[in-house]
């Protein structure tokens, strides 16, 4: 079993694989730093039953505040989408690369296999022609 893995791995094109990795990991270190900057999202100090208690106005400045809030959340979790997708698909196309390389490799190794046991029998039939003599 050996064998097989070293073709596999030798047949990888790890020149594309290294160039490409400083840019995976620039985006998985920009995302985790963006994400693990980020506080974790708190309730406002007034609740429900603290806004019925403030005027009319205050409470319209309270849900302003809070929608502002939210709107900027909301935009910086867009943000943190676009990150991501765009760093999964840098693993898909690095990842669809390699199982091409991987069935190019398969194949050729059927290839080389069937012409390895074609060179066997002829070998086979030759030895037994020439003690046959």
């Amino acid at each position: 079993m050996p064998i097989p893995w070293l073709v596999v791995l030798q047949s990888v094109p790890w020149t594309e694989v290294i160039k490409n990795a400083p840019k995976v990991a620039e985006g998985a270190k920009k995302l985790w730093s963006t994400v693990s900057k980020k506080p974790p999202v708190q309730e406002s100090q007034t609740g429900s039953s603290g806004a019925s208690l403030l005027p009319e106005s205050e409470t319209i400045v309270v849900l302003q505040g809070r929608l502002a809030a939210m709107e900027s959340a909301i935009s910086e979790l867009h943000d943190q989408m676009l990150a991501t997708s765009e760093l999964v698909k840098t693993l898909a196309e690095q990842n669809t690369q390699l199982i091409a390389r991987i069935e190019a490799n398969r194949i050729r190794v059927m290839w080389i296999a069937g012409a390895t046991g074609v060179f066997g029998i002829v070998a086979v039939l030759g030895l037994a022609m020439a003690f046959m003599r």
